[in-house]
């Protein structure tokens, strides 16, 4: 009986030694699974029930990244879990999604000839310590033609984007420079979370 006990315990330290915690991405954003699928191939997705508020400062995106992660900790206690919110400012203007065609428009017009700032609060939460950066990349717009906009909204999905373009895209005629990571402005920075799950532990699996 001491025997059985004793192998029991000794398989229990051994699989508490492999047990690795499932990483979970708090979104429902395709572009941040796409982007995540280039460090981790294997993740769950949970997107978070969370009312989303009116943002104001680049600071704010933190807090709604922290919401979103407490969001999905709350059933996944064990996970870590990867969260992330992104927008644009230019001179302290807030540019998120836009409402319609007309504000898609106008934000493009607004960011035509000069520099703006995508900033993303990234929050990776892991058994109830909160891991957050806020990362801002610049980028240059050239001068728009109002025929150029007006192309770029008919041919892009410009709703579900955050200053209403996406740099990977049709957009990318647009930039004239960028100052910072590339992927931040697609709404994960890559360099940075790989940082983060690199100090918690986390490591790549071979091959």
């Amino acid at each position: 009986m001491a025997l059985y006990s004793r192998q029991r315990e000794l398989k229990m330290i051994s699989m508490t030694k492999d047990y690795t915690p499932p990483i979970i991405l708090a979104s429902s954003s395709p572009r941040r699974q796409e982007l995540l699928r280039l460090l981790i191939p294997e993740f769950l997705v949970v997107p978070p029930k969370v009312e989303e508020w009116e943002v104001q400062r680049p600071e704010d995106l933190l807090a709604l990244a922290e919401a979103k992660a407490l969001a999905v900790a709350q059933c996944h206690p064990q996970a870590l879990i990867i969260a992330a919110d992104t927008a644009v400012f230019r001179d302290g203007q807030f540019f998120g999604k836009p409402r319609d065609l007309m504000e898609a428009k106008a934000f493009l017009s607004a960011l035509s000839g000069g520099w703006h700032s995508v900033f993303t609060g990234l929050v990776v939460w892991k058994e109830a310590v909160r891991h957050a950066r806020l990362v801002e990349t610049r980028v240059l717009f050239r001068r728009l033609l109002r025929e150029e906009i007006d192309w770029y909204i008919q041919c892009e999905d410009v709703l579900d984007k955050a200053g209403a373009y996406a740099i990977q895209g049709r957009a990318a005629a647009f930039v004239e420079r960028i100052e910072g990571d590339f992927y931040n402005v697609m709404g994960l920075p890559l360099s940075v979370l790989w940082q983060i799950l690199w100090e918690l532990g986390w490591r790549p699996k071979p091959g």
